[in-house]
Parts: structure tokens; sequence; C-alpha cells
């Protein structure tokens, strides 16, 4: 059984909006509980918000039966923290135990309650959401983030877009470790199935993952030029690392003769069945890492990159260059990112296997979609394209878009003119909010699978969108503060003068 929040409070429980935030705190955590509290108390978004929480998380499960679980607003705010802090489930696992205003904000009773959170608890409870129900919030949030400072929905917005790349966490790939990373993980796979079924096929996995990693590295070694007191001829490495693709076919040639004999025995479960698709899987990948290692070493040819493959367990990876100083290349996945005068995250998209000229377009066009009032927007040179020049000239009012290269007459008149080169020079204003998100949380995804780092950096934006709207209510907070110290000051002066 599952609800947004608990019907009736208990005792000792304090509501979410009275709960105090330590206004002096310049930490975090307390601009992100401030926003959520805002949030909460803005009724048109909590009630649109606790809505979308009940239709979307765990939509085909009844949650009027069963054993009570955590609420659906207490799983929200768990996923906020986690990635805005970010902080790993064992950080999140130590603070919603022993952190007194995050357990208030939980709906906790601040005396006699002894509660506690498992970790895997967490874990699962986190991955419930999904990335289309956060994207539905964010809409809601930023609504929300306007009605904060007053903003007439009627006035235009005016949007910067830019990508960066968040990293996934992988090791640097080369052909031979990625080989390293297939025979090992069939080697451990199949033990497991061996022993399942009482099969001695594999009794000695552990050491035949030492013999696979024992041949890797004398490859590796032999490619080395610091090892000065040894002449390293070409035929040594071409020697070495045939070695070790010839122990590697060996183990994935016993590792499909096993798979056949466990077939041909019996039917397969459905647990084996998926373990024999893994298998499979990372057979078919260490065939081809053999087969790129034979053709760059031995045969001495240049492997194309769209065959490259820069991570086995997250195959979404891909290597990016973009030419910053210093960093000459990236593995992870481009996220492009929409933000408006506000410095609200408005929309942003997961770039699989794009790049920017192929979602100017797209963001434009789903900026305007959630947010009518949207009017002009500025770039940089990578989204330019002719195509995209043309189409953004018809869904707004002023495109900022430098072209590349040489520019005619008629691009440098527009490009000088006033409205486009003001808006130019405040389009920089978008890296700042790119490292808000690296320092929060997007650095890196450390979570696994394609539909974890969507969602993921979709946490990432509703939480750094609900940590701007903390930033603003305490702004606005201390401003009111301040003017009622002054009029208090001068009642004390007019008191002290009448009374002398």
């Amino acid at each position: 059984m599952r609800v947004v929040e608990p019907a009736q409070m208990i005792l000792g429980e304090i509501d979410i909006s009275e709960v105090w935030i330590d206004p002096k705190s310049r930490d975090d955590i307390p601009h992100i509980l401030r926003g959520l509290q805002h949030v909460y108390k803005d009724k048109v978004a909590k009630e649109a918000i606790f809505k979308l929480l009940e239709q979307e998380i765990s939509p085909k499960k009844d949650k009027n039966n069963g054993r009570p679980g955590m609420t659906l607003w207490s799983i929200f705010i768990l996923g906020i923290l986690r990635v805005n802090l970010n902080i790993d489930y064992d950080k999140l696992h130590e603070l919603v135990n022993n952190h007194l205003t995050i357990r208030k904000m939980l709906g906790h009773p601040s005396f006699a309650d002894r509660y506690y959170y498992h970790p895997q608890t967490l874990k699962d409870n986190v991955k419930l959401i999904t990335p289309e129900l956060l994207d539905k919030v964010n809409q809601i949030v930023v609504t929300a983030g306007y009605r904060l400072i007053k903003k007439k929905f009627e006035e235009p917005l005016h949007g910067r877009c830019d990508s960066f790349v968040v990293e996934t966490n992988v090791h640097f790939p080369t052909d031979i470790n990625l080989l390293l990373d297939a025979t090992r993980t069939v080697i451990r796979l199949v033990s497991d199935l061996s022993d399942k079924r009482g099969m001695s096929d594999w009794r000695q996995s552990s050491y035949n993952i030492r013999c696979v990693k024992k041949a890797e590295r004398a490859a590796q070694n032999s490619k080395r030029s610091k090892r000065r007191t040894l002449d390293i001829t070409n035929d040594q490495v071409k020697k070495a690392h045939i070695s070790y693709m010839n122990v590697a076919v060996s183990y994935l040639d016993k590792a499909v003769e096993t798979i056949s004999a466990i077939v041909a025995n019996s039917q397969p479960s459905t647990q084996e069945a998926k373990i024999i698709e893994d298998i499979e899987k990372f057979i078919s990948h260490g065939t081809r890492q053999i087969d790129q290692i034979n053709r760059r070493i031995v045969l001495g040819e240049s492997i194309p990159h769209a065959e490259k493959v820069f991570s086995l367990f997250k195959p979404y990876t891909e290597w990016i260059s973009k030419g910053k100083a210093g960093v000459p290349v990236e593995l992870g996945v481009r996220v492009c990112i929409m933000e408006d005068q506000y410095r609200f995250i408005t929309h942003h998209e997961v770039m699989e296997k794009k790049t920017d000229d192929q979602v100017a377009v797209e963001m434009v066009k789903e900026s305007k979609k959630r947010f009518g009032n949207f009017a002009s927007c500025s770039f940089d040179k990578g989204f330019h394209s002719p195509s995209n020049q043309e189409e953004l000239s018809k869904e707004l009012e002023l495109v900022v878009l430098p072209r590349k290269g040489k520019l005619s007459q008629i691009s440098k008149a527009i490009e000088h003119a006033d409205d486009f080169r003001a808006t130019r020079k405040q389009h920089s204003a978008v890296e700042s909010a790119i490292n808000a998100l690296e320092v929060h949380g997007l650095d890196y995804c450390p979570d696994y699978g394609i539909d974890a780092f969507k969602r993921y950096v979709a946490l990432a934006i509703v939480g750094r969108n609900i940590q701007r709207i903390g930033v603003i209510s305490k702004e606005k907070e201390q401003k009111f503060l301040e003017r009622k110290r002054r009029r208090l000051d001068k009642i004390y002066e007019q008191v002290y003068k009448l009374a002398a």
C-alpha cells in the first residue's frame, strides 16, 4: 500500500510547511529543503505533483493493498537529495537516518521516532521514479518558481541553449582491456551456471581469470617504451597479443561448449535462460574484440570509429572530443539544456548518438510546447546549420545562432545588429548553469543502464530548479526581515526622542 502522504499526522509530527530551516546556513541541504517546502506550500504545484506521483509511480500496481510502503512524496525527496547533493546511497542512508531536519521533511515526529531506513529500501524506491515523470514535474516546479518571483506569464521567455558531457563511470577503453572484461565476465557467469547445475567444468574459474589477466598484462607491457633494458620489437608485440588472443579464444570456446551441454541436457529455466543470454552477449563482445586486436596489431589496419565500443557494461558511452583545453576526450553522453533569463532550466535532452546541430530545433519546439511565451533563444556555433537557421527563424522572434566560416554581407548585418549582439553577450551565462549542474551531481553518472542515466539527469535538473527556488525564497525572506528590522529601528529611535 502506498500513499502520496499520510492522511493524518501522528503524534509529534510537524507539518512540512512549518518545519524550521536554518536561514543562516549556506549549505546545499537547507536550500534544497527550503525549495521543497515552498513547492509543498504552493497549493497548485503541490496538487499537480501529488497527482503525478500517484498516477505514474508503479502505475500497474494497486496502491490500496498490501503492506504500507514509503510515501511517494518521501521517494521524491530522497531522489532529489541523492543527486543534487552529489552523494551515493551510503551517504544518503546516513542522512535520512540521522539528519533531524530531513527526517522532519520526510514526515517523522521530532521525538520518540525510531524508524530506520535500510540501504536497499532507498535504492529500490528511488528507482521507481521515471524520467518521463520528472520531466512533467520539472514543468510544474519551474511554473511555481515563476509565481515566486511574481513573473507575469504573458512576458516573453528568453532561452540560452548549450550542451555538455555527463561522464559515465567507466575505465579508459582499450581493445585488450575490453577483451579482458568480456572474457572474465563469461568465465564468471558460466562458472555460476555450472555450479547451479552441479557441473565441475569450471571449478577453477578464479585461476582461469588470473590466466587471462596475466596474458592481458603481458600484451600491455609489450608496448611500453619505458622498458629501456629490453629491445621491444614489433614481432614481440605481435607475439604477446597473439598469445593473449589464443588464451581468450580457448575460454570462450569452452564456454560455448558448456552452454551447448546445458541446453542439451534439459530445458533451462527462465532465470537460466537470462544468464545464457548474457553469456552469449559477452561472447559476441569478446569475439569482436579479438577480431579488432588481430586487425590492428597483426594486420596493421586502422579500426573505423563507428566499429569501436567504449564500454561493454555501459554500451551507450560515447567517445567525445569537444576541443576543451586540458580535456582531450570525455567518455559519456551529451546532455543539452535550455535555461531562461530567470536561471530556471526549462527543458533538457539526453543526446544519444546526436550532435548539437541535430537537437537545436527540437529543443526550441519542446520549450515552446511547455511554455507558449518562449520568444527567443541563443546558441553557440556548434548548433549552426543552414536548415536550423531557416527553421528556427519560423519558430522564434529572435534567433541568436552565430554562423560558421566567412560571413556574407547579409549575415554580417544580422550578427552586428544591436539585439543580436546584446543577446549573444548574455549567452555565456548558461555556462554557470552547466557548472552548477556538474557540481550538484552531473559531473558523472554512477548508475547502470541508459534508463537509469536518464533518470539521474532528470533528477539533477529538477533538483537544480528546486534549489534555485530555495535560494530565491531565502533571499526574499532575508529582505523582508531586513525591512522589518529597519522599521523597528525607526520606531525605537522615535520612542527614544520622545522619552528624551
